[in-house]
């Protein structure tokens, strides 16, 4: 499980480099350059919860296999490509992998190991094995494209997924939940349509399709409250730790990618650092979210996933401001380095603790559905921040005032989360037992 989230993160990374020699590859133009992006980007995010759900109805093990089935099936159709849309297709499959894997991958973890401190510790694996996927997608995929030219990102997939499919029969059980299989066949058409509407919308500044989407998110949340069977119940989506867990995960995954896409503008664009250095840029402060991955699990047991949560999301958005004031001095690399060695840190501790959040205090049956919901967020987050905040940067002339204002935006959406999550999270008190007057036992 966590060498197949290793491998998705390094996959991640390593497009990201190769995105614009693949589109000169198959003859896209700049502005259908955005699209190989988004192909990935709305089923990987409009699926999630769907799969979610049918992981826990028809298998865990079953969904994640499949997984990386068509997760092979896209690389090798994407590493073939000679036209855009075939590329297009590719990248539309290898979201739908995404969106089956995730969650079955982290509800079979989570099922695997009892709440507590073995899952705490587990979550925090998998979180460093995700940031040490970055890391080695960001320090090897200037270099593998160099090398063996932009298909070869696509192609490095294929062996892990065999030996990960081979060896998944022999190491998991199957895991699914108990009772009666139902679908809520209304549920899922509204949400994952909803979804669709919605991030097409983000990516496209379409209004009109925007209003569709939250119609139709709308018609899904009436759905489940009076379905008998429902996709996501009312009843996971009222619990605290579940929403605010959502709600932080929503903004540590749409803040951070997009603070890391607007210094690689600021990098490539303002300095002038070609793609391998900017990975090593990158790569080199990746270290410390390998480090806070493996310790976040022993931190959460220590001090509370509340506090580590709280305090990792403004370690995030607190290391995010010194790069609202670099210029283009001698000193502003050595300044941006620390802070992405701290935010990082801050950024990988909020995950796992996110993570152990929104899954505690829920039976086995509901984890595919929770981490389907954590998944979502993810992936949502994900594909809204980069061009909500390189919108706004673009509203400037000058690009580097418009990188500024962008991560401003940044940092005051972080920490004002930070606070909300504090207080969402915050234990509720108990009335006490009043206690009797002299009157009443009296009269008793």
């Amino acid at each position: 499980m966590l060498g197949a989230g290793f491998m998705l993160s390094v996959d991640f990374s390593i497009l990201n480099v190769s995105l614009p020699e693949a589109g000169t590859g198959v003859g896209l133009d700049s502005t259908g350059l955005p699209w190989i992006t988004a192909s990935f980007a709305l089923p990987a995010a409009g699926l999630t919860l769907l799969c979610g759900r049918l992981a826990d109805l028809f298998g865990r093990r079953r969904m994640f296999l499949s997984a990386m089935v068509v997760l092979i099936a896209g690389s090798v159709l994407g590493g073939l490509a000679a036209d855009p849309e075939t590329l297009l297709t590719a990248r539309v499959l290898q979201g739908l992998a995404t969106a089956m894997a995730t969650p079955a991958a982290l509800s079979l973890l989570t099922t695997t190991f009892a709440e507590g401190t073995a899952r705490e510790r587990v979550l925090g694996l998998n979180g460093a094995l995700q940031s040490a996927g970055f890391t080695v997608g960001a320090l090897l995929g200037g270099a593998l494209v160099s090398l063996l030219g932009w298909r070869a990102a696509f192609f490095v997939n294929v062996p892990v997924a065999l030996v990960i499919l081979v060896l998944t029969p022999r190491l998991m059980e199957e895991s699914r939940a108990g009772g009666k299989v139902r679908m809520d066949v209304p549920g899922a058409v509204t949400v994952t349509g909803g979804l669709l509407a919605v991030i097409y919308a983000v990516l496209e500044a379409n209004v009109l399709v925007a209003v569709v989407g939250v119609l139709l998110l709308a018609a899904f949340w009436m759905i489940e409250l009076r379905s008998p069977a429902p996709l996501a119940s009312v009843r996971i989506l009222a619990r605290r730790t579940v929403k605010w867990g959502a709600c932080a995960g929503l903004v540590i995954f749409a803040m951070e990618p997009a603070m890391i896409f607007l210094t690689t503008l600021y990098l490539q664009d303002v300095l002038g650092f070609g793609p391998l250095a900017t990975g090593v840029i990158f790569g080199i402060p990746g270290l410390a979210s390998v480090a806070a991955g493996l310790l976040a699990g022993r931190i959460i047991g220590r001090l509370g996933a509340r506090m580590v949560l709280v305090a990792s999301l403004a370690v995030q958005g607190a290391a995010t401001l010194p790069l609202v004031f670099l210029g283009t001095g001698p000193a502003a690399l050595a300044i941006l380095i620390l802070a992405l060695f701290i935010g990082f840190f801050g950024h990988v501790a909020a995950i796992v603790a996110f993570t152990v959040t929104a899954t505690s205090g829920l039976p086995d049956r509901d984890q595919g559905l929770a981490t389907g919901i954590t998944s979502l967020t993810q992936q949502v987050g994900m594909t809204i921040g980069i061009p909500i905040l390189s919108a706004l940067a673009t509203t400037h002339s000058v690009q580097l005032t418009g990188i500024h204002l962008a991560l401003s935006v940044d940092v005051a959406i972080t920490l004002a989360a930070a606070s909300l999550v504090w207080l969402g999270l915050r234990p509720r008190r108990t009335q006490p037992a009043a206690t009797p007057t002299p009157l009443a036992v009296a009269s008793r």
